[in-house]
């Protein structure tokens, strides 16, 4: 190996190691703040077929129901993984081809119409909650990196299905499919899981038993 090869290979070297040392500072400093299950669900009183008789919710109010992916209708993984993030099994936490297609919308309209964010993205977010700024979405793509190197996908879109929001104080896909259509998420039709996969884009905007209009129109939006 020439001088010049070799002084280039000791720099890339140690420029990878100096970045998995930042990676391992940054995660020791600023650890994830991933739920406790402990106190993250309402408690729920059950019948013999598994269906809520009643529900005391967190100590903040919030309504979630613990579910994992085998209790979630393959139908609402289809439909939101189609419409949020379908390169999900395969990027690293960043989409680039989703954030380029983004900025290109968001240029061509003149304004925000999207926001290119994975469910990796998204649940960084949910779990620390960042400005609507450049230095809020670098914060956001540090965490959603953080996530993607420590969790498994299937856990990030367990962590999604259970702490998504679904308008005022209901989060995950199980509590808002018992609240707005009174059946288990596993039973979901493609028609609601549709509904449910668009409306934590806009879950005030689009609650069904408040905006029923507009969220059929996001539901077909998602359909189509």
């Amino acid at each position: 190996m020439t001088l010049p090869k070799r002084k280039t290979a000791l720099f890339l070297t140690a420029s990878i190691c100096s970045l998995i040392a930042l990676a391992f500072l940054f995660d020791s400093l600023f650890p994830l703040n991933l739920p406790n299950n402990n106190n993250l669900f309402a408690h729920v009183v059950v019948d013999k077929d598994n269906r809520p008789l009643r529900a005391f919710p967190d100590k903040n109010g919030v309504w979630r129901y613990e579910v994992n992916l085998g209790e979630v209708s393959p139908l609402y993984i289809e439909a939101l993984l189609n419409y949020e993030d379908r390169r999900f099994w395969y990027h690293f936490g960043i989409d680039p081809i989703a954030i380029l297609r983004a900025s290109y919308s968001n240029i061509k309209n003149g304004k925000i119409v999207s926001g290119g964010s994975t469910i990796s993205m998204q649940v960084a977010r949910l779990l620390h909650p960042h400005s609507r700024s450049l230095s809020g979405k670098l914060y956001q793509i540090l965490r959603t990196l953080q996530l993607e190197w420590q969790l498994s996908k299937k856990e990030i879109l367990t962590l999604y299905c259970n702490i998504a929001p679904f308008g005022g104080t209901i989060e995950g896909v199980q509590a808002a499919s018992f609240t707005y259509l009174n059946k288990p998420a596993s039973k979901l039709t493609r028609a609601e899981a549709a509904l449910l996969a668009v409306l934590p884009q806009s879950p005030t905007r689009l609650r069904p038993d408040l905006h029923p209009q507009k969220a059929q129109i996001a539901r077909n939006k998602v359909l189509d």
